[in-house]
């Protein structure tokens, strides 16, 4: 018999400096908005992840990572994920404190998605900063895989620099548009073969459906990993 108790989506929460209830972060397609998935979730800030720290990385956040995993499982999360795609750092060390499913990142479906497509190929993959976003964050360790990842950022436009702010604004939805329409038009000159684009930041799913429009290609993302987390539970 098919268990009818709704199954909840723990997601380790970005510090925004101001309470979930008066942000207006709660878009369409964002990982904040309940209206987003068809099924629960659960919200654990993690102290002192502010964008500007996680996004470079700092070692000393992986505790109050591992702390607000455990709560999230405490409260009832039967898989946990993040709302920045930089967690990935951190990814080792939540799956081992937790008995649940962790996908702390997009790029965990970067090995998956190579398969998909033809060996001739590229997969481009999309991130707030590219400066940060390097070969030891895609969990790839053949040199032909590698190869087949054209890495592109949005650290030259408006977006970016909003992000970093304390308290975090509004998520311009119009500049992150603009930005990822300008850094896909780029990749796509310098790489024809893209065949798929994958979105690490969690933002652009707020842009993807104009994006999918846009460049009549597969667009993944961290909502598309999130929904295949509970669906193994249905």
């Amino acid at each position: 018999m098919t268990s009818q108790t709704p199954r909840s989506l723990g997601v380790l929460n970005l510090e925004r400096g101001l309470p979930l209830d008066r942000t207006p972060a709660l878009l369409p397609g964002s990982m904040l908005n309940p209206a987003t998935f068809d099924f629960p979730i659960i919200l654990e800030t993690v102290p002192g992840a502010w964008a500007d720290i996680v996004i470079p990385g700092d070692a000393a956040l992986e505790p109050a990572c591992v702390a607000a995993a455990r709560r999230l499982v405490e409260r009832g999360a039967v898989a946990i994920t993040s709302d920045c795609g930089f967690f990935i750092r951190h990814q080792a060390s939540v799956a081992a404190a937790v008995n649940v499913p962790v996908a702390m990142s997009s790029l965990l479906l970067l090995p998956t998605l190579l398969r998909l497509l033809p060996l001739a190929a590229k997969l481009a993959v999309l991130t707030a900063d590219s400066r940060h976003c390097g070969k030891d964050l895609l969990g790839l360790n053949d040199s032909v895989e590698q190869a087949r990842i054209v890495i592109g950022g949005i650290e030259g436009g408006s977006y970016l620099p909003q992000a970093m702010k304390r308290p975090l604004p509004p998520p311009d939805v119009s500049a992150i548009e603009t930005d990822v329409v300008a850094c896909i038009e780029r990749l796509r000159a310098a790489h024809p073969e893209i065949a798929a684009i994958l979105f690490e930041c969690t933002a652009f799913p707020l842009v993807a459906p104009s994006i999918r429009r846009i460049t009549q290609l597969p667009i993944y993302d961290i909502t598309s990993l999130c929904r295949l987390l509970i669906a193994s539970f249905r």
